[in-house]
């Protein structure tokens, strides 16, 4: 009998780059929720009052990602923590807010978070956030390679450490966010994790896991990688976006870096060959990849 199909497997077999490969986010709410989540979380994850289908409209019409998160093992007390979450490209922000009630979370005003205002009902976090996606029946690559992952970090930093529903980019499991920043980590393995987090608070990002920061477009991630890469540059503060746009030859952004002023042009292309992108997918699909054809110093 054969093994099941793992998309993570596939993936990682094929060497598929994770550079630009980040889901687009700019506003987050975290919402505490012991599951079980089902495929989809806000839809299926029975929450009470009908809260949840409410929230999935309002979130989608204000551009906010909203995450199911627990703690790892489970646990937690009588109320629901929130987190609100600005992840820029401003300076990021977390406020945290306890409910007394989850269905107290359809009182937030996402089209206040959509638009990158604080919320003012809690207190401002100071610190950062990990969330580790484990969302086993949205994708078991994302449970099998996840929970390790979480249960290691939450042995050195329980406080910072939440199990989330799906992020995106399961093919990539265990990924690993880190907050207030917004970025994503791909193919963490659960020894892997703590140096990454380490990093991650003396403010410098392990390229090497890297998929790219939320705030930013796919094309931007690449290109800021590509550029990362070539230049050794892996402070978090040591790239700063100026512009971005298209062009003939694809897509340019420029940087201004502890190196100086660059340009950076990358072409999205489709892979050699469909695939099925995730375990639940039945076809195959174009697998997309960023390919840096220019990086020039501008001075």
């Amino acid at each position: 009998m054969s093994a099941p199909f793992r998309c993570a497997v596939e993936c990682e077999a094929r060497d598929e780059p994770m550079a630009g490969t980040a889901s687009t986010v700019r506003s987050w709410l975290l919402l505490e929720h012991p599951g079980p989540w089902g495929v989809h979380a806000l839809r299926d994850a029975r929450l009470p009052g009908g809260v949840g289908e409410e929230l999935r409209r309002e979130a989608r019409r204000r551009n906010v990602r909203v995450l199911l998160i627990r703690r790892p093992g489970g646990g937690g007390g009588g109320s629901t923590t929130c987190f609100a979450i600005r992840s820029g490209p401003e300076e990021p922000w977390i406020e945290r807010i306890e409910l007394a009630r989850f269905e107290n979370a359809s009182a937030i005003d996402l089209e206040r978070l959509g638009r990158g205002e604080r919320l003012g009902r809690g207190e401002r976090h100071v610190g950062p956030l990990f969330l580790v996606c484990t969302h086993g029946r949205h994708d078991p690559c994302c449970a099998e390679r996840g929970r390790p992952l979480a249960e290691t970090l939450s042995s050195t930093y329980p406080r910072e450490t939440w199990e989330s529903s799906h992020v995106g980019g399961d093919r990539f499991a265990g990924n690993l966010l880190a907050f207030p920043h917004g970025l994503y980590f791909g193919r963490v393995e659960p020894v892997e994790g703590p140096a990454i987090v380490r990093a991650y608070l003396e403010g410098r990002l392990d390229l090497e896991h890297l998929r790219g920061r939320s705030c930013r477009t796919m094309p931007v991630q690449a290109a800021e990688h590509a550029l990362r890469e070539r230049e050794r540059l892996d402070r978090i503060d040591d790239v700063e976006l100026e512009d971005a746009g298209r062009s003939t030859a694809g897509y340019v952004a420029r940087f201004r870096t502890a190196a100086g002023r660059f340009e950076v042009v990358v072409a999205r292309e489709d892979g050699p060959e469909p695939v099925r992108l995730t375990c639940r997918s039945d076809h195959d699909e174009p697998l997309p990849v960023y390919r840096t054809l220019a990086i020039e110093r501008l001075g």
